[in-house]
């Protein structure tokens, strides 16, 4: 039986070409002057993965402020309209189905331009569909002569066949990744990158009015220092669809424990499970024994509704501790409660991004490149430690102890990675503006002098105060 991996592949890839066959009979729409610019938003939202939305709501305000709100006309896909009511500003939400191939056909074309929003853009590591679905939005864009540009992605590992995809359709595209690493990954496919930052570093959450009241409310004395910790499943991934599973499980409810959606299944077996109680266990136990010498108020932080069982189950074995989770918090209020704690334990990338402008020292526990580079760009390689290595507990109770007896030092490297972080995604807007201009040399693009801070949304409260302290040490 073919591997659905595959099939949604090929099937992709097919489609691909059939709208270059169109674009060179001369089938489709160009934007013309006059016209306001339709961009598609391409990104993994409407399952409140707290990063990914963020990501994609950042990439809006920076394309509206600079191209101009009443230039362009943005549309952002999700899966689930309830869950990503009042995010994207005034921006059209569209519904993504699972089954996607013939959304991306229908929909890329209405369009004047994609840009690929999702953070994990070209791996395989969490679920090849959802490459080959930034893949598929970008070479359909790009065949079509639109504008194609992935955004402030990272790459890693890929299966052969989407390497061969993304080599093959995505050299037309204007590609900015978020770190050095993933330009290498590329480097090696052949396709021309630029270097960017990923793009919630502009993000500002509810003020902290709201994240202390939410701690006060869950037993929080107001003294005790706040721990955060966001763990998540790291070994059910990647994601792969299956027929026979969901049959199997819609006739006799078979795979239930391994489900995610329609077709898709996470990985599962004994060993998965293993795994998954050994790293809950060592993350407790980290925890526990930092807290043997330190009065601690810890509190789970669930950054994507699938992080509930994981946050849950780490608060048993602690002795119990607030959970609080993105099913029920939204991104602006999820991030106010961890800008509001005073440590951060996370193998959540966006969990350690977000918290960095409040100065929130963290420690990352890893199962890919995302928080590991990351660290490397702070210099904090000594709080890094992966998912499944040896001694965790006790690596972790020595990264607590770090966070408390180097907290300055930690903080200073903070807010200087996020400074430089602001003027990377500056640079990000530069070539993307120019992309348009090259694109669509009669689009109305700003004139005049322009510093880098015209090229991000507006700034305030703690990136404010970062700009003002690291600035002048920092070349734009």
């Amino acid at each position: 039986m073919m591997d659905m991996d595959v099939a949604i592949e090929a099937w992709v890839s097919g489609l691909i070409e059939l709208n270059k066959l169109e674009y060179v009979l001369g089938s489709g729409k160009t934007w013309r002057p006059g016209e306001k610019l339709k961009l598609l938003f391409a990104g993994y939202n409407g399952t409140r993965n707290t990063g990914s939305d963020i990501r994609v709501e950042e990439i809006v305000r920076q394309i509206r402020k600079i191209l101009g709100e009443q230039n362009i006309a943005a549309t952002v896909m999700t899966q689930n309209f309830e869950l990503t009511r009042g995010y994207f500003g005034d921006a059209q939400q569209v519904h993504l189905p699972d089954v996607f191939p013939p959304f991306l056909n229908s929909e890329v074309r209405k369009h004047d331009g994609v840009i690929a929003c999702e953070g994990s853009m070209f791996k395989s590591k969490f679920a090849n569909a959802l490459s080959a679905m930034m893949i598929g939005a970008l070479g359909i864009a790009s065949v079509r002569n639109k504008l194609s540009v992935a955004y402030g992605g990272e790459a890693g590992a890929m299966d052969s066949l989407l390497q061969k995809m993304c080599k093959r359709y995505c050299r037309g595209s204007l590609v900015i990744t978020r770190n050095p690493e993933s330009q290498e990954v590329l480097g090696k496919l052949g396709i021309a990158t630029e270097l960017g930052a990923d793009t919630a570093w502009t993000f500002e959450p509810l003020g902290s009015d709201y994240g202390t009241k939410a701690l006060l409310d869950a037993g929080w004395d107001g003294k005790t220092p706040v721990l955060a910790v966001a763990p998540i499943n790291p070994f059910w991934w990647p994601v792969k669809p299956s027929l026979t599973k969901s049959l199997a499980h819609a006739l006799a409810g078979s795979y239930e424990k391994s489900y995610y959606r329609t077709i898709y299944f996470h990985r599962s077996g004994a060993d998965v499970d293993l795994a998954y109680a050994k790293y809950l266990s060592e993350i407790a136990a980290g925890v526990q024994g930092y807290a043997e010498n330190h009065k601690v108020f810890p509190v789970m932080i669930a950054m994507e509704m699938l992080d509930r069982d994981a946050c849950e189950r780490v608060a048993q074995k602690i002795g119990g501790a607030p959970v609080f989770c993105s099913d029920e918090r939204n991104m602006y209020e999820l991030v106010s409660i961890l800008r509001a704690s005073h440590r951060l334990l996370s193998s959540r990338f966006h969990a350690i991004v977000t918290s960095m402008p409040a100065g929130v020292p963290s420690a990352g526990v890893t199962m890919d490149e995302r928080i590991r580079n990351l660290m490397h760009d702070r210099g904090h390689q000594h709080l890094l430690m992966n998912v499944d290595e040896p001694d965790l507990a006790d690596k972790i109770a020595v990264a607590l102890q770090r966070l408390d007896s180097d907290a300055e030092e930690i903080r200073e490297s903070m807010g200087r990675c996020v400074v430089r972080n602001l003027k990377m995604m500056s640079r990000m807007g530069v070539y993307f503006e120019e992309h348009v201009a090259r694109q669509y040399p009669d689009f109305p693009i700003r004139t005049g002098v322009l510093g880098w801070e015209d090229y991000l949304p507006p700034l305030e409260g703690c990136l404010r105060h970062l700009l003002e302290k690291y600035d002048g040490a920092i070349a734009a």
